[in-house]
C-alpha cells in the first residue's frame, strides 16, 4: 500500500485523534493507480511495450525529452531501449481507479457532510471546505456531485460561523462550486444567502471583504441574481462606495466594479446607482436604450438630487440626448426629458454645456408656442425653470440665436413676448420668467437690451405691481428684477412708486419684515436705495410714511448686535444707509421735514459714528456723503450774534465803537453751532475721521471725504479759520497727495478745487510754491482737465506764483 497522493483528499498535516479516526474510513490507494513519474492516482493510465503503465501525459512528456536530446527512447523505470514507443490504453486499470475514486469522493464526501454541521471542530470545517474546493477544481463535472449531495446550503450555513477563518474559506468554497455553473446559481438565489453574503462586504480592509465581492461577482453572472443582489438593502451602495475607494486591495476594487458592471442589466439596480452617485449607467440606457428605457431613465433623472460635478457629466455625457427627446412629439417623453434637464441646469458649468447643445432654441420655442402643439402650463412652469437657470449662468446671451432672424433671448420681440407671458399666467410661472428677466438684467452686456425693450412695451407699472403680490417668491423674483431695473430706469420707477398704489409701503414693509435679513429684503433697500436721490417727491413720500425713523431704528439695531448676521447683512445695511442719505438732499425743502428729521434723530451723529465702520467701503462713502450734504446746510442754520445798537457817538464816531466780544462762537460759522441742530462738523469732532479716510483705498470714499472736508473752505464760512482746522487735523498734505496721485478724474477735480482754497492762506502757498510736485500737478490740471478744472488750476497757480496776476495793472477805463 502506497501513502495518501493527491488523487486522494489530502487532509493536510494535522496529527489530531480525529483525523486519523476519519481517514481510516477512506479506501486506501493501491500501488498499481500510481504512476512512477508522477507518484499519483493515474486518470489515463497507458502501458509500453515492456508492460510497464504510466500516466498518458507523463510518459508523452518523457519520451518527447528523449527525442529533444539525441537518445534513444526508453523506459524510464527500467531505463531499457524501446523498439516502439505505441502507447496502449489501460482500460481496466482506469476503469478500476475511476471506480476507486467514485467510492473515496463518496465516502469523502459523506466526512465533508458531517464536518460542515454545525458543531464540528474549525479544523474539521475547514479540511471539508478545501476537499469541496479540490474536488470541483479537479473536474468542473463534480460540481453536480455537490449540488445532489445537497451540500451547497450547508457551505451557506457556514457563513454564519464565529471563526472569520472558516466563513473567508467557505466564501472561497461557494465562488468554486458556482463558477461557471448556472445551476448552482440559482440555488444560491433562495433563503437570504445573498444577505448574508452582502453583510460580509461591511467588514473592512479584510481578506473576508476580498473573498465576498469576489462571490457576489460570480453570482452577478445570473440575471436572476442580479435582481437578488439588487434588492438586498444597501448592497449597491457598498459596492459603488467599494469601487470608488482610494484605499482598498486593486482586486477588490476591480472586483466590485465588474460586479455593478454585471448588475447593470437589471434597470431597478441602474437606479439605485444613480441614487448612489454612479450616474453613468443609467446615462448609457438613455444614450442607448430603447424608446421606452430612455424614457424611464430621464424620468427618473428628473427625480435625483445631484450635485454640481454630476450635473456637469450629465450634461456632457447625455445632454444632447436629453435635448433631442425634450422635441420629440412625445409628450411623455417631452417633460421627462424636461424634468430631467430642469436638474442640470442649475449648475454654471452644466448649463454652459447645454447652450452649447443647442438647449435656447427648442426652449424658447416651448415656452412662446400657442395652439395644438403647445406645452400644458406646468411643462412651461418647467421650460421657463430651466431657461431662468441658465440665463443666470452668465452667458454672453445677446450673440447666442434662439429664432429667426438672428433673433436672440434680448432681442425686442423676445423680451416683449416674455412681458406678454408674464401677464397672461399663473403665479408660479410668473415668478420663473421674471427670474429669466433678472438673470438677463444681472449682466452689464444684456441689461441694456432689456431695459430698451421695457420702456418700448410700456410694461413698467405691471412690473412694479409685483411688489403686492402674496406669493414671497414672484415678490422677491419682481423685487430682485426692479433693483436691476433701477439704475437704468430710476425715475420711471419712483414715478411708478410714488403713486397712491401702495407699492412703496409694501415695498417697505417687505425691508422691515422681522425675518433675519433675507435675499429679499436686501433686494428690496437696494432697489429703494438707487432711485434718484433728489427725488424729493419719492422723499416726501417715504417721510409721510415715517420709512426713514423705521430705517434708523433698524440701523442701530444691526450697529447693536440686535439683528442676527446673514450673509446679506452687508448689502441691506448698505442700503439702509444709502436711503438713509436721500433724507440730506432734502433739508432745503420748505416744509423742513427733512431738516427735523435729522435734527430729532441726530443723524449727523449718527453718519460720524458709521464713518468708522471699517470694511463697509460703500458704508463709509454714503456717510461722507450725507456729512457733505448736512455741513453744506450748516452755514445756513448757523445762529448769528446779534449786536446791541450803537449809541448817538457811536453813529457819529463809528471808530469809537466797538463790537463787544462774544464767546462760544463757532470760528468756521460765526455763530452759534451744534452738531444736532447746525449739523457743524466743527462740532462733531468729525474732521479728523473724514482726514483719516483720505488715504482709503477706495477712491470713491476718499472723494465723499474730501467733498465733506470742502465745506470747510466753501463760500459763506471762515476760510482761513478752515484752512486752519485743517491744519491741525494734519489733513493738508492727505488734501496734496490726492492732487498729486490723480487716481480718477473725479477726484483730480476735487483735489484741484480744495488746494486752490487751500492756497489762499499765504503761509500754505509760501510752502507749496517751493515744491515742483504740486506746480507740476496743478499745470497738469490746467492743461487737460475740463474748463471748470482748469479756470481753478489757474487761480491757483497765480497763488503760488506760476502765472502771473494781470488784475489791476490796466487802468479801468468804464
Amino acid at each position: 500500500m502506497a501513502g495518501s497522493r493527491n488523487g486522494s483528499y489530502d487532509l493536510g498535516v494535522q496529527s489530531d485523534d480525529s483525523y486519523h479516526l476519519e481517514r481510516l474510513r477512506i479506501e486506501p490507494i493501491y500501488d498499481s493507480f500510481l504512476c512512477p513519474l508522477t507518484k499519483q492516482v493515474m486518470r489515463d493510465p497507458v502501458t509500453l511495450e515492456n508492460g510497464q503503465t504510466y500516466e498518458r501525459e507523463a510518459i508523452e512528456k518523457w519520451l518527447r525529452e528523449c527525442r529533444e536530446s539525441g537518445k534513444r527512447p526508453s523506459c524510464p523505470l527500467t531505463l531499457r531501449e524501446l523498439r516502439s514507443t505505441e502507447l496502449n490504453p489501460s482500460i481496466a486499470l482506469r476503469n478500476t481507479i475511476e471506480e476507486w475514486n467514485a467510492r473515496n469522493e463518496a465516502a469523502q464526501l459523506d466526512m465533508a457532510r458531517r464536518s460542515l454541521s454545525l458543531g464540528s471542530a474549525e479544523s474539521d470545517t475547514l479540511q471539508a471546505l478545501k476537499f469541496l474546493q479540490h474536488l470541483c477544481l479537479k473536474n468542473p463535472s463534480n460540481r453536480i456531485v455537490v449540488r445532489n449531495a445537497e451540500l451547497i446550503p450547508m457551505i451557506v450555513d457556514v457563513l454564519k460561523n464565529s471563526s472569520r477563518k472558516v466563513r473567508c474559506r467557505a466564501l472561497e468554497t461557494l465562488r468554486i462550486v458556482v463558477d461557471e455553473d448556472s445551476d448552482n446559481k440559482e440555488i444560491m438565489a433562495e433563503g437570504d444567502t445573498v444577505r448574508t453574503i452582502v453583510k460580509l462586504l461591511s467588514h473592512e480592509q479584510s481578506i473576508e471583504r476580498e473573498e465576498a465581492v469576489s462571490l457576489l461577482y460570480e453570482l452577478s453572472k445570473s440575471e436572476r441574481l442580479c435582481e437578488k443582489i439588487g434588492s438586498v438593502n444597501g448592497a449597491i451602495l457598498i459596492l459603488v462606495g467599494m469601487a470608488s475607494s482610494n484605499s482598498e486591495n486593486v482586486l477588490t476594487v476591480e472586483k466590485a466594479e465588474q460586479t455593478l458592471e454585471n448588475l447593470a442589466q437589471c434597470e431597478n439596480n441602474v437606479r439605485q446607482m444613480a441614487e448612489s452617485g454612479r450616474l453613468q449607467p443609467l446615462l448609457t440606457l438613455i444614450l442607448e436604450g430603447s424608446p421606452d428605457t430612455k424614457l424611464s431613465m430621464a424620468s427618473f433623472l428628473g427625480e435625483l438630487v445631484l450635485n454640481n460635478d454630476v450635473k456637469v457629466l450629465v450634461a456632457r455625457t447625455a445632454g444632447f440626448s436629453l435635448i433631442n427627446l425634450m422635441m420629440s412629439n412625445n409628450m411623455p417623453s417631452r417633460e421627462a426629458a424636461l424634468k430631467a434637464l430642469n436638474q442640470i441646469s442649475s449648475d454654471e458649468t452644466s448649463a454652459k454645456v447645454l447652450i452649447e447643445a443647442g438647449i435656447l432654441p427648442p426652449l424658447v420655442k416651448d415656452l412662446f408656442t400657442v395652439g395644438a402643439k403647445q406645452l400644458p402650463m406646468r411643462l412651461k412652469e418647467v421650460s421657463a425653470t430651466i431657461l431662468a437657470n441658465i440665463v443666470n449662468s452668465g452667458n454672453d446671451f445677446d450673440s447666442i440665436p434662439v429664432g429667426p432672424n438672428h433673433q436672440t433671448l434680448v432681442s425686442e420681440e423676445t423680451i416683449h413676448n416674455l412681458l406678454h407671458l408674464i401677464s397672461n399666467t399663473g403665479p408660479a410661472i410668473e415668478c420663473k420668467l421674471l427670474q429669466i428677466l433678472v438673470g438677463l438684467t444681472s449682466s452689464p452686456f444684456t441689461v441694456s437690451s432689456v431695459v430698451s425693450a421695457i420702456k418700448s412695451s410700456g410694461a413698467t407699472i405691471s412690473l412694479v405691481q409685483f411688489i403686492e403680490a402674496p406669493q414671497r417668491d414672484l415678490r422677491a423674483a419682481s423685487i430682485k428684477l426692479l433693483q436691476n431695473l433701477s439704475p437704468h430706469m430710476g425715475q420711471e420707477l419712483a414715478g411708478c412708486l410714488r403713486g397712491t398704489s401702495g407699492q412703496l409701503s409694501s415695498l417697505i414693509r417687505v425691508i422691515l419684515e422681522n425675518v433675519g435679513i433675507t435675499e429679499e429684503q436686501a433686494a428690496a433697500v437696494g432697489l429703494l436705495a438707487d432711485l434718484p436721490e433728489r427725488d424729493s417727491g419719492l422723499t416726501r413720500q417715504m417721510l409721510d410714511e415715517g420709512a426713514f425713523q423705521m430705517f434708523i431704528s433698524r440701523i442701530s439695531r444691526i450697529r447693536k448686535g440686535e439683528t442676527r448676521g446673514t450673509r446679506f447683512m452687508t448689502p441691506y445695511l448698505e442700503g439702509l444707509v444709502k436711503v438713509l442719505v436721500r433724507v440730506t438732499f432734502s433739508l432745503s425743502e420748505e416744509s423742513g421735514a427733512a431738516r427735523a428729521l435729522c435734527r430729532e434723530h441726530n443723524l449727523a451723529a449718527l453718519f460720524i459714528d458709521l464713518l468708522q465702520m471699517n470694511g463697509l467701503d460703500n458704508v463709509q462713502m454714503e456717510s461722507a456723503m450725507a456729512l457733505e450734504n448736512l455741513s453744506q446746510e450748516s452755514k445756513n442754520l448757523t445762529r448769528l450774534p446779534e449786536f446791541p445798537t450803537p449809541g448817538i457817538c457811536g453813529l457819529v464816531f463809528p471808530c469809537l465803537s466797538k463790537p463787544p466780544v462774544i464767546s462760544g462762537l463757532c470760528k468756521i460759522h460765526s455763530g452759534t453751532c451744534s452738531l444736532k441742530e447746525t449739523f457743524c462738523l466743527l462740532e462733531g469732532r468729525a474732521v479728523d475721521q473724514l482726514v483719516a479716510l483720505l488715504d482709503h483705498k477706495n477712491e470713491k470714499v476718499v472723494e465723499a471725504s474730501l467733498a465733506a472736508l470742502s465745506t470747510l473752505l466753501d463760500d459763506g464760512v471762515e476760510i482761513e479759520q478752515g484752512v486752519q482746522v485743517l491744519i491741525d487735523a494734519e489733513g493738508i498734505k492727505p488734501i496734496m497727495d490726492i492732487l498729486l496721485e490723480k487716481r480718477t478724474d473725479s477726484l483730480r477735480r476735487r483735489g484741484v478745487w480744495a488746494v486752490e482754497r487751500l492756497l489762499r492762506s499765504e503761509d500754505i502757498s509760501y510752502v507749496v510754491s517751493s515744491d515742483p510736485n504740486i506746480a507740476t500737478a496743478l499745470v497738469d490740471a490746467f492743461q487737460h482737465g475740463d474748463y471748470r478744472t482748469r479756470q481753478i488750476a489757474e487761480l491757483a497757480l497765480k497763488h503760488v506764483d506760476k502765472i502771473p496776476n494781470f488784475s489791476g495793472i490796466f487802468p479801468n477805463n468804464g
